[in-house]
């Protein structure tokens, strides 16, 4: 069993993966984690604290998942295809970090502080994402003439809209699959397919 913040905190990304962060009371966390919610307020001091500490726990998760795809042996491009694949899973944890991202994203729109906070996770993701490109470059494997944070932001991009398409049921997983292979290809010119 995980400690109790840890508990929280799972139970938090999963009730603003079922009800959005509108849902997301500290009454139900509490029940869903199995804690009093004085202890919640202990570790997070408030409901917008918690939310926070809860977006930055999603992107823990998803860096530790897409971490599967660094290796050292590998080459940079098979690092970023494999990397945004991890984020097509039928996977519980990923079907879950997925659908609170895409809540928290658009709670976001409203939210200034939660939006600042949601473009600094995103900034990161791109450059780890430009930074496997530039590598590309380097091994040869890619134009030089591309823009890897633009290539890298379009990317993501469209890994959120095929993960939404997906989860709604809008679109199978291995036509998303697919898609981002073909969309990795486009991007970068390299004329193979994932």
């Amino acid at each position: 069993m995980s400690d109790k913040p840890t508990r929280i905190l799972q139970a938090a990304a999963r009730l603003i993966a079922r009800r959005g962060v509108r849902g997301l009371r500290v009454e139900r966390v509490a029940a869903e984690a199995k804690v009093s919610t004085a202890l919640i307020y202990y570790h997070y001091s408030d409901r917008t604290g918690l939310l926070r500490r809860t977006l930055e726990f999603i992107n823990e998760r998803a860096v530790h998942y897409t971490d599967a795809a660094f290796d050292a042996d590998a080459d940079p491009l098979a690092q970023l295809s494999q990397m945004l694949r991890l984020e097509l899973q039928d996977d519980a944890e990923v079907r879950e970090n997925s659908a609170a991202w895409g809540e928290l994203r658009a709670t976001a729109v409203f939210d200034a502080e939660l939006r600042e906070q949601l473009a600094a996770a995103t900034a990161r993701w791109v450059a780890d994402l430009a930074g496997l490109i530039d590598g590309a470059k380097a091994a040869g494997q890619v134009a030089t003439g591309i823009d890897s944070a633009a290539a890298a932001e379009r990317l993501t991009a469209q890994v959120e809209g095929l993960s939404m398409r997906w989860l709604s049921g809008s679109t199978t997983l291995e036509r998303a699959r697919a898609l981002l292979a073909q969309a990795v290809a486009l991007e970068l010119g390299t004329g193979r397919a994932g």
